[in-house]
Parts: structure tokens; C-alpha cells; sequence
């Protein structure tokens, strides 16, 4: 999770047995209320742009364009109506995957322009992407939600370096790992009860193996233009496979 600005992964299914603050519940306070009509809700400003900014990001953007064509060729073809919701959040998180209904919540009222917008869905697109590929225990094994935040961070241009001068982070040689790392301690932080050392401890177990690990993308998309070559590349894999 991404305190005051990033994505924050909500992830819970009903029956656990830890506590719905153990999970992030806490964050996503409109999962457990019950939803309101198409006419309340398109009264509502913060709605309405969350869904015009949500589908400018499913038509024009390749990081999300690349990830919805991998889950489709996984056997996990995304739908907007379904797959997607727009919610009220707490103030401090953008958005997350909630794996009990395969669902990405979208904090209507803490996105506030498209590029933000572009970079949650992709973030959370790579959550549902591993989610789909991997039996991820999201509740109960701490590497498991470690190496899907590393994924998440590396890949989704979090840590690109016009985000982190933004953020007044930025460094020489190496920035971009300790960005990766520092952005998936938090994220874990933010939606378990467990101590700094543990969350930090997780990260360093899997981080190799986990930031090594560029699917779908085959590379570390560091701008728009690099995700356009790697969805052109994807593309072109998938129709060489095919005459294979």
C-alpha cells in the first residue's frame, strides 16, 4: 500500500479467522455496505469521474491493455462491470484487490487525475494477474503477499524516476530496487498487523526471485513507451505461438 497517494491491497475472504483489521478491512469500509442504485450513484461526482477515468485507462493505456490481454490467455478475462468497483475508501489508500470476489476497488475519492488512475489499475491489474496464474495465500503466507507487492511496485511504474522526484526520493545507482523494496514493506504494513521486521524480513527472502520475475511484461516497463514495445512484443508472441 502507498500511504496518501499509491494503491493499497485489500485482501479478505469471509469465514477467516483473523480479525478484519488483520486484512485492511478497516480501509475499504463500502466492501460490506449494500450497494446503491445506477441513479444514486451516478449522482455522485466522485463516481462518475472514477468511472470515465477507469475506462480511459482500459482503452488507451498499455500497461492495463497488456495485463488484460495476459489474464485473458490465462482463463481470466476481466470485465468492468464485474471486476472493477468504485469505491469510498479511507483516506490514505487508492485502491485494492479484494481476492474473495476478484475484485479491484477503486478510491473514488482519493484519485484525483488520470495518470494516478493508470498506475492503481495497473498495480492492482498485477495483483489479479498473480491471483490468477498462482495459488497466492494472501491471508496467511506473508512471502506470498511480499512477492505480489515486489511485482507490483517494480512493475507497474510506481517507481518510475519522474514518480520519485515528485516525491522528493530519488538517488544514483540502485534507486529503483529500493524504491521496489520500500513501497512493498509499506504495503504490507499498511493492511497486516505484523512489525516492521517481519514485513522487512518477507520482502528480503523473496526479493530476487520476485523482482526477477517480469511476467507479463518481459521487461521492467520504466515509461509508457517501454509498455507499448512490451505489449507490441507480447502481441507478436502470442501470434508466433500460435503458427508454432
Amino acid at each position: 500500500m502507498e500511504q496518501g497517494e499509491a494503491a493499497a491491497e485489500r485482501r479478505g475472504a469471509a469465514g477467516e479467522e483473523e480479525d478484519d483489521d488483520d486484512l485492511g478491512y478497516r480501509l475499504f469500509p463500502d466492501r460490506n455496505k449494500k450497494p446503491q442504485s445506477f441513479l444514486v450513484r451516478s449522482l455522485f461526482t466522485f463516481h462518475n469521474r472514477c468511472q470515465l477515468m477507469l475506462r480511459m485507462t482500459l482503452d488507451t493505456n498499455p500497461y492495463a491493455q497488456l495485463l488484460l490481454e495476459a489474464m485473458k490467455q490465462s482463463g481470466c478475462t476481466v470485465f468492468n462491470d464485474r471486476h472493477f468497483s468504485c469505491e469510498n475508501c479511507d483516506g490514505c489508500v487508492s485502491g485494492g484487490f479484494d481476492s474473495a470476489t476478484s475484485q479491484i476497488v477503486l478510491c473514488q475519492n482519493n484519485i484525483r487525475h488520470q495518470s494516478h488512475m493508470n498506475r492503481v489499475v495497473t498495480h492492482e491489474l498485477i495483483h489479479a494477474f498473480d491471483h490468477c496464474r498462482a495459488h497466492v495465500d494472501w491471508f496467511k503466507n506473508v512471502k506470498h503477499l511480499a512477492c505480489s507487492e515486489i511485482r507490483a511496485a517494480n512493475l507497474s511504474g510506481d517507481c518510475t524516476l519522474m514518480n520519485e522526484i515528485a516525491r522528493f526520493k530519488f538517488g544514483l545507482k540502485g534507486h529503483h530496487q529500493t524504491c521496489v523494496r520500500d513501497r512493498a514493506i509499506r504495503s504490507i504494513l499498511a493492511v497486516r498487523k505484523v512489525s516492521k521486521e517481519t514485513a522487512e524480513k518477507a520482502v528480503d527472502e523473496v526479493f530476487d526471485a520476485c523482482f526477477n520475475d517480469l511476467e507479463p511484461f518481459g521487461r521492467i516497463p520504466h515509461s509508457k513507451t517501454d509498455a507499448k514495445r512490451a505489449y507490441r512484443d507480447f502481441q507478436n508472441r502470442d501470434r508466433y505461438n500460435a503458427n508454432l
